[in-house]
């Protein structure tokens, strides 16, 4: 899994007529780490991708492609996205039945395991798994949908979870925020403790472009303004 500050585009925001390319050209930016959000009209009020755009993306990049279930019963397809070339497989507290067994199905099909907190839900519903985890993803909004807008008060999660596996004394997780990630924003969870940005249209939908957009992004984590 990448290390350091790490910039995650989310292709929900990308031009899917034009994908390859716009990964394509976010790479040549310096993107390692592309997020892919998958919903299923239940959990979250919206429907996106699935396994075909995973595997097409999977057949033209050697990215890390990190998969963002917000589906109901995630653990029912653990396997086919792992096999179509999901990197990462991240689920929801709030959706998973049988949290600690779906993280440890993941890291046995060979991903990474993250789970993904809701900015409702507390960070120490965590507290019985975050041994068992790569990555924890705070949401920064609401999921469902790109381009709303940032909700600060979840960013004291960051350090909520990091304390707690402090005090474990267990490895932390990589921390993840997504949604309204900027280069205001991203900064703010920076500072917290957060090492992964997700970034859709801040990435993919602002002008001038994908690659200053980037370098923005780039240049505020660098800044910490």
């Amino acid at each position: 899994m990448p290390g350091g500050l790490r910039i995650a585009p989310s292709i929900l925001a990308a031009d899917y007529a034009r994908l390859g390319a716009e990964v394509a050209e976010a790479e040549e930016a310096g993107a390692e780490w592309f997020q892919l959000d998958v919903m299923d009209g239940h959990f979250v009020p919206n429907l996106t991708i699935g396994l075909p755009v995973l595997e097409s993306l999977r057949a033209v990049t050697d990215a890390f492609l990190d998969v963002h279930l917000m589906i109901d019963n995630p653990g029912e397809f653990l396997e086919p996205f792992a096999a179509a070339g999901a990197d990462m497989i991240t689920v929801h507290q709030e959706a998973s039945a049988h949290l600690h067994g779906d993280l440890h199905r993941i890291r046995e099909l060979g991903c990474h395991a993250g789970v993904a907190l809701n900015p409702a839900t507390p960070a120490e519903t965590l507290s019985e798994v975050l041994g068992y985890v790569d990555l924890v993803l705070v949401m920064t909004v609401n999921p469902g949908f790109g381009g709303q807008k940032f909700i600060r008060g979840a960013v004291p999660k960051i350090s909520t979870v990091l304390r707690m596996a402090a005090n474990r004394g267990i490895a932390p997780p990589v921390i993840q925020v997504d949604g309204g990630i900027d280069p205001t924003s991203a900064p703010v969870c920076a500072a917290a403790g957060a090492s992964s940005f997700v970034a859709g249209s801040s990435v993919f939908r602002w002008a001038p472009g994908i690659a200053a957009n980037m370098a923005a992004l780039r240049a505020s984590l660098a800044a910490g303004v």
